[in-house]
This record gives structure tokens, sequence and C-alpha cells, in this order.
């Protein structure tokens, strides 16, 4: 594809719902008000949408249209790379506006992830069930008969063997737990909001699968998020300042459909993804302004850090020491408080969060922010990366 086609659309609307475990409210209703939202940021209406990427297994592309009012959809597609779809979607939708397939695509993404998954009295209840993609044979033949489970479960086959591997300290991941925390406080959609973290806290907390404590997990909560992507010369008409897709990438581990025989246990889809993304974007690692790195887990964080070239392998415990993924810090991370400390969309809410730092709208604002750098991951090893910067 001719590097002609990277920096030519934009996200120009960005919606999300609050952060919530439990409610009387059923996801598609979510999913839905996120989609207006977004689609009123943009300063359009549903009639101006012509492209949808839905949230995968929740809701379908006839039922967005149909709910929204969206009379003609030109495009459609699904991405099915857990979280790491919502990122590469970027990169979807912006070949479909590209090609001349769509004009604005918008891109959704909700679930129901707290009361769907861990069932509670006060939360409605949903027959709807999570795709688990490629991985879901291989789960469920040859993993749950060995008690293999929950995701803890499965991502601790490796991260047990990055930290012996690499001597990990706990330290680094403490670092990534407490920054994510500290910026959720800033965040009035936070669903950790008004519950600081303490170091003590983290250290008191229980193993969930070695290495993972309680505070390495990420949140379980209900939410939406959706944005709008259009052509970059149309972003310069609408109500926002374009925020410019310059470049990403998705990438793949192999084999894609098991862990245990992957030659290098260690070896994302991300390590495929970075160079690409950057080669596309035409940037360096520390040209970036902004991080919001996908958080499932602290560990995971590490091991993106060190595949999107920020630190060599085993190097990422001492890049987020000492304050520098904070506030402040020279790289700033999950300003939103990521998936630990804001809520589990997918990572569609750091694209979110990626977007209001370019537009300089954050509630914890990077002071010049003009670069911004996202991830997803999901699958346990798929990778997607997005950059996104200021309209020059």
């Amino acid at each position: 594809m001719s590097t002609d086609f990277w920096g030519t659309t934009a996200i120009v609307g960005v919606g999300e719902t609050d952060y919530t475990r439990g409610g009387d409210r059923h996801v598609c209703d979510l999913i839905l008000d996120a989609a207006m939202e977004a689609i009123g940021d943009a300063g359009l209406t549903p009639a101006d949408i012509d492209g949808v990427i839905p949230p995968p297994g929740y809701m379908s592309t006839e039922e967005i249209a149909a709910h929204l009012g969206v009379p003609d959809v030109s495009y459609h597609v699904s991405v099915l790379m857990g979280g790491a779809s919502p990122t590469a979607s970027l990169q979807t939708a912006s070949m479909a506006i590209a090609c001349g397939l769509a004009d604005s695509v918008l891109v959704c993404m909700g679930w129901n992830g707290y009361s769907a998954l861990a069932p509670k009295p006060d939360a409605r209840p949903t027959k709807r069930t999570m795709n688990l993609g490629p991985m879901g044979e291989t789960v469920r033949n040859f993993y749950a008969p060995y008690g293999l489970m929950s995701a803890a479960q499965h991502y601790s086959l490796y991260l047990r063997h990055y930290v012996e591997k690499h001597d990990v300290p706990e330290d680094a991941a403490a670092a990534v737990a407490l920054a994510c925390r500290s910026h959720a406080q800033l965040n009035s959609k936070a669903l950790m909001r008004g519950r600081p973290l303490t170091r003590e806290d983290y250290d008191a907390s229980p193993y969930i699968a070695e290495p993972l404590r309680k505070y390495d997990c990420c949140v379980e909560t209900d939410c939406a998020t959706a944005i709008v992507v259009t052509s970059l010369e149309r972003a310069r008409d609408l109500a926002h300042p374009a925020v410019v897709y310059l470049g990403g990438a998705e990438g793949h581990p192999a084999p894609a459909d098991e862990i245990a025989n992957r030659p290098n246990l260690l070896e994302l889809g991300i390590h495929r993804a970075a160079p690409r993304a950057f080669e596309r974007a035409g940037v360096q690692p520390h040209d970036i302004d902004v991080l919001e790195i996908y958080d499932c887990f602290t560990y995971v964080v590490l091991l993106q850090l060190e595949a999107l070239g920020y630190a060599e392998p085993g190097g990422a415990a001492e890049f987020v020491m000492g304050g520098n993924i904070e506030l402040g810090g020279r790289f700033p991370i999950n300003t939103h408080g990521g998936l630990l400390s804001q809520g589990h969309c997918w990572g569609l809410n750091h694209v979110v969060e990626a977007t209001r730092q370019i537009r300089g709208t954050s509630d914890a604002q990077v002071d010049g922010a003009e670069l911004a750098l996202v991830t997803g991951y999901g699958d346990l090893g798929d990778g997607s990366v997005a950059i996104l910067g200021v309209d020059r």
C-alpha cells in the first residue's frame, strides 16, 4: 500500500459511558449512548455515518444502524483480535475511507464485563457470551482440563517465564499499578476514582496467579465507548481540531492459537506491529509524548514497552521507575487510569483518551502533547499499534 494513505484520516468524535459495576441498563443501550455521543461530538448526525465497525459478539451493524437511524451503511467489517480489535479497527476504518468505501466510520465497543462475567444480584443478566476467538477450542480442549480457566491463569504461563528469565522485580509491576491508579483520580468517569492505592496496599494484596497480584489485574466494568473516523480533509471542517491517524499496524504471534508451542513465549504480536507503525507514521519511539498502553495486567505493560522499543528485553523495569511513566514524567502512561483503574472497554477507551490528549482536553492533560501512541493486546498475544498526532 502506498505510504500516501497514512496521515489522510482523522478521529473527529469520541464518546464513552461511565465505568460501572452492575446496573439496570443493557449493554446495547450503553453502546448506543456512546455512539450517539461520539457522533454528536464530531458535529455530525447519524445520517452522516456510512461505515460501522461493531463490538464483537454484542451488537450487529444492522442493530446499531437501526437504533441510531443510520440510513445507508456502505461498509461494515468485524475485527476479531480480542483486546487488540479496537486499535486495529483504526487501520481498517482508515483504509475504507481512503479507498472510497465509506466517508465516516463509527467504531463501537461495549460490554457488560462485570455483569455478564461476574453475575451479581444487583446486575442485569445477559444470555450473550464472549467469543474466545482463535484460542477458543484450544482453551476448552487442552487448558481447561488442567485448571487453566481465567485470563490471569493463562497469562501467568508466560508472565512467570518473563519474570524469571529477566529477574523482573515486583517494584516494576507496582509502579505501573500505582501510576494508573494515580491518574484515575483525575478522571471523573473512572471506576477507581476516590480509591487511592499505596505501595503497602499493593504488597498486601493476594496473588491471583503468580506473578499476578490482585492489583496487577484490570478491573471488570460495564461500559461502552465509540469513535468516529473520517477523511482529514473533511475533519478540518468539523467541530474539533483533527486528530490525525498517522500510522498503525497489527501483528500476531506464531502460532496464533497456541501458547506453549510458541518458539519464543515472549515474542508478541506487538513486536511485529511496532516497527511497521513507527515507519508508517514517520516517527520514532522517543518522539511520542504520551503512551496509552493496553494494561490488562501490569507485566503485559512491561512486555509491550520492550516490544515498542522503549527498553531492551527485561529493561522495562528500569524504564517505569522514578516517575518516568507518571504525569510530569517523560513518558506518562494511561493518563485516564487505563484498564487497571478507569475500566475495561477492550482498549477503545485508550483511543478516546489519546484523542483528548492531542486535542488538549484531557482531565490529566500532558503539556504540549502532539503525539500519542496506543496499543491493543488480545487473544494472548495479538497486538495492534496506532499513532495519533496533531494536524499540521
